[in-house]
């Protein structure tokens, strides 16, 4: 049995062979061997082929890191899977202040919102204090009760390397993997209402004191409008640094891409563009027939 164990793990790593000269611990499908691989900013990085699963891009995928708002994701699923009303009304609260962090938030305490707006401005804007209301008023027992059902939750789609504290991302004991977001991408989207809120370019709300506010997208990738996504999320705390998962078509394929931890805050997108060029210029190595 550990023989045969052993076997199959030889036979994944002659699958993804490391290449003479690429970044250490880099790895790419056997297709794309014989051509250069990217230099990446982010720590860990998986890009997956959407139709086969397929990895063509592996990189630290299994270090456990912070990933700030890509937990809103999470958030959005739970709350979707709870049943509760979208359209009801909910209200911002002194518990939506940032004790942890201090951040601010243009969301003004008071401020009534449906719970479907609040969601897209978590999922669009990554608006901390719309997903805090979400997660305290939408299931009997509150937040607590709420962020043990996005632990719940990960658990059933075998995210075995994650952990949720919180519902916003703010809490940097909010831990996962590269491979685990990547199941977590697929999950979510299956959901239309987080495909079509994470893609929303700009949404305009009205505050308390009918104040008029502009809400855009946070990822540049959406807001450039050259890219073909069907879901996204952005996040960013220090301990974090820029993350960002994205399921976006590149040349007819769907792919999955996953970048954690990048050093600026051009950094992510950078990334993503360059891994977009190299599998745009190589396109009879890894599209799927």
């Amino acid at each position: 049995m550990i023989k045969k164990i052993a076997s199959l793990l030889v036979s994944a790593a002659l699958a993804m062979p490391v290449l003479a000269g690429s970044p250490p611990g880099v790895m790419v499908a056997s297709e794309m061997a014989s051509h250069s691989v990217p230099r990446l900013n982010s720590h860990s990085v998986l890009v997956l082929n959407g139709v086969t699963g397929e990895p063509l891009y592996e990189k630290n995928i299994h270090q456990r890191m912070p990933i700030a708002s890509i937990t809103k994701l999470m958030t959005a699923m739970v709350l979707l899977d709870s049943g509760v009303s979208l359209d009801q009304a909910v209200t911002v609260s002194d518990a939506e202040i940032d004790r942890l962090k201090h951040t601010t938030s243009r969301l003004a305490v008071g401020t009534t919102l449906s719970r479907k707006e609040m969601l897209l401005l978590a999922l669009m804007s990554s608006e901390n204090r719309a997903a805090a209301t979400l997660a305290r008023t939408a299931l009997p027992g509150g937040t607590a009760t709420f962020v043990e059902r996005m632990n719940r939750k990960a658990q059933s789609l075998g995210m075995t390397e994650t952990e949720f504290h919180d519902a916003t991302g703010l809490d940097m004991r909010n831990t996962s993997t590269a491979a685990d977001l990547a199941k977590m991408v697929k999950a979510a989207q299956k959901y239309p209402l987080i495909r079509a809120f994470t893609t929303t370019e700009k949404h305009e709300i009205v505050s308390v004191r009918n104040r008029t506010l502009q809400y855009k997208n946070s990822n540049a990738l959406v807001r450039e409008g050259n890219w073909d996504i069907a879901l996204q999320k952005t996040g960013y705390i220090q301990e974090a640094g820029r993350c960002m998962v994205l399921q976006a078509t590149v040349g007819s394929q769907p792919l999955i891409i996953v970048l954690l931890a990048a050093g600026a805050s051009s950094a992510r997108v950078n990334d993503a563009k360059n891994i977009k060029t190299w599998l745009e210029a190589h396109p009879g190595s890894w599209l799927a027939g």
